[in-house]
């Protein structure tokens, strides 16, 4: 049994999304942009997947993710559903129903997620769990860096700007 829950194709896919946006920022002005490359495929390289893998993640995205979207789309629906019926004359009853609705189709989105994501992950060897949890890990360090570095930026600039009120 494993101690810690493994990763899982959602945050890999985050996490070349991520190395992918921040390869293209760093191209150089002019550069032509091109179309993004696609994530199970970068997925594959990096993890050195075998096609039969790549083909079954593929069958797998395609069976759950249509699922995923089509109550993601009913969700937003029943949220603009749920904002038209507020007022001064509003149906308590039918709020609640309404969120009632709004609330199993949330719970389909989670629970198709997760299957998605286990799905996925039984495809994967140990070793390439390991690998993409390290990958993750990286990403987390990387991402807690950027993030102290833009906290200690507006903190400096938070003092400038006393110091310069400050100044008569």
């Amino acid at each position: 049994m494993r101690s810690r829950k493994l990763s899982t194709l959602l945050p890999a896919l985050g996490l070349l999304l991520g190395f992918t946006f921040s390869v293209s920022a760093q191209m150089p002005p002019g550069a032509q942009a091109q179309e993004p490359p696609d994530p199970i495929d970068q997925l594959a390289e990096m993890l050195d997947l075998s096609e039969e893998q790549v083909n079954e993640i593929r069958a797998v995205i395609d069976e759950i993710s249509p699922k995923i979207e089509e109550m993601q789309i009913e969700a937003q629906q029943k949220q603009v559903e749920l904002q038209d019926l507020i007022g001064p004359e509003y149906d308590e009853d039918l709020i609640r129903e309404k969120a009632d609705e709004l609330g199993k189709l949330t719970a389909g989105i989670t629970a198709n997620g997760i299957i998605l994501q286990s799905k996925v992950d039984s495809i994967f060897t140990a070793e390439q769990r390991e690998k993409l949890e390290e990958m993750e890990r990286q990403q987390m360090e990387m991402q807690q860096q950027m993030q102290q570095q833009q906290m200690q930026q507006m903190m400096q600039q938070q003092m400038q700007q006393q110091m310069q009120q400050q100044q008569p």
